[in-house]
Order: C-alpha cells, then structure tokens, then sequence
C-alpha cells in the first residue's frame, strides 16, 4: 500500500501524477521572475535547481533567495534541488559541502523537499536524510544515467536501496538508447509500485524518445511528472507543454 507524501496540501503519490516545473535562473532576480511565471501554470510543484544558481555556494546568498522565493510561491510546496556535475548539473561540489548545503538549506524553513543523490556514499546520504528529516522537510532520494539505461533488475535495486535507506520519494531517471529501453523503464516502475515500493516513486525515460515515460505515470506508477516553463532544466523536460498536454488528457479521460 503506497502512503502518499503530503507538502502543503499536495499529496504526491495519490491520485493523478503531480506536475513539477524547475527554476533554472542564474541570478536571483531570474529565479524570481521565474517563480512569477510558475505561479501562473497548473502545476503542483516547484524545483530550484539551485546548481544553475552563480551564488548557490555561498550560503547566506542561497538562503535568502530561498526566502524570497518561499515569499512569491506562498504555498506552492518547493523542491530544493544542487544537481551535482557528476549527475547532469551546471557545477561541482564537494561531498562535504553538498550535505552541509542540503541540511542547512532544509533547517532554513523555505523549503518543503531537498533532493538527495542516493550514490554520494551510503553514510553521507544516511546523515543527510537524517538531518533533512529532524528539519521537518522530506527527502527525494535521486539517481540520474545519462548514459544508458540500466537492466529491469538494477533499476529495481537502485529503487528499493533509496526506499530502505529511508527517502520519502525515490526517483530514477534513465536515457534511453532505444524505445524498448523506455519499455524496461516502464516494466521497472509498474513492478516496484506492485511489489515493493511502500511509498511514491518517481522515474522518467529522458530525451524525445522518452516523453511518454513522463505521460505514463497514473498506469505505470511514478508519482510525480517534470516539465519546463521555459529553459528545461534535463533532456526531455520539454517546455510547458508537457503539464497543459498532460491535464488535457486527464481530462478528456
């Protein structure tokens, strides 16, 4: 039985797939501009990618755009996500200062999720997910090959360690090389949903070829869907589109 996660009112997990759009500003007044522009979409969740962010490594700066940015969304519910160089993102940070920046940035209030990449190491992660939950804030455990996409069996493995490891949401997001890759992302998700997962998951098919991964949500089993307002923050976050296309099927259906 799937408990769903509840931010602000917004029960991920239950229901339809939840539509998350990212901010991908490189200054403060962007990001800003950005959330502006959010607050005018039908979405459920918003992402700050805070890596594409120029002073997200000094800590007071990013906490008080955090505020600023907990002020214009109101009680939109926001993910705080430093997507690491060695998984996709615009920066690298070392180990110790991306748990310090996780945790800080999760006991400042201003967010409701913090991303977590679940192959930092296993005691760095334990220790973040500890202190991001003793802040009140839930834990996205993350997991990101650009490479290729992983075999059914390892997909089920890398989902399973992020939900034993106590994430609230784990997540997987996987390029494809080919549609039956989409096709094995997919068996992956709907088998951990029926079998395993004791909690949402969250897995996309990246690039073109993957979009109906992010579509396929409600019959397949991920929980939460990702789509661009303007600049897409990873390869198949395909501009604002995708949420509009998504609630027009919703409701056709």
């Amino acid at each position: 039985m799937i408990k769903p996660v509840v931010v602000r009112g917004v029960a991920i997990g239950e229901g339809i797939p939840k539509i998350c759009v990212p901010i991908v500003g490189n200054t403060r007044e962007e990001i800003l501009a950005a959330a502006e522009e959010c607050k005018k979409l039908p979405l459920d969740v918003v992402e700050w990618r805070a890596d594409w962010y120029d002073q997200v490594l000094e800590l007071e700066e990013t906490l008080e755009t955090a505020r600023q940015l907990r002020t214009v969304l109101g009680e939109i519910p926001l993910l705080f996500t430093f997507r690491t160089k060695k998984e996709g993102g615009e920066k690298a940070i070392a180990t110790q200062e991306y748990e310090k920046l996780n945790i800080q940035v999760a006991e400042s209030g201003y967010v409701d999720l913090v991303d977590v990449e679940a192959f930092t190491g296993d005691e760095e992660v334990t220790r973040m997910i500890a202190g991001i939950h003793k802040a009140g804030v839930k834990v996205v455990a993350s997991n990101h090959d650009f490479d290729q996409t992983p075999k059914k069996e390892e997909i089920g493995r890398r989902l399973m360690k992020m939900q034993e490891m106590g994430a609230d949401i784990p997540k997987l997001a996987a390029m494809p090389t080919c549609s039956r890759d989409v096709l094995t992302l997919l068996d992956a998700t709907l088998t951990m949903q029926e079998m395993h997962a004791d909690r949402p998951i969250i897995t996309m098919s990246m690039a073109g070829t993957g979009v109906i991964s992010r579509l396929a949500g409600e019959t397949f089993g991920s929980a939460l869907t990702f789509g661009a307002a303007k600049k897409a923050s990873a390869p198949g976050d395909n501009d604002r589109n995708i949420s509009q296309i998504y609630r027009s099927i919703v409701a056709y259906n």
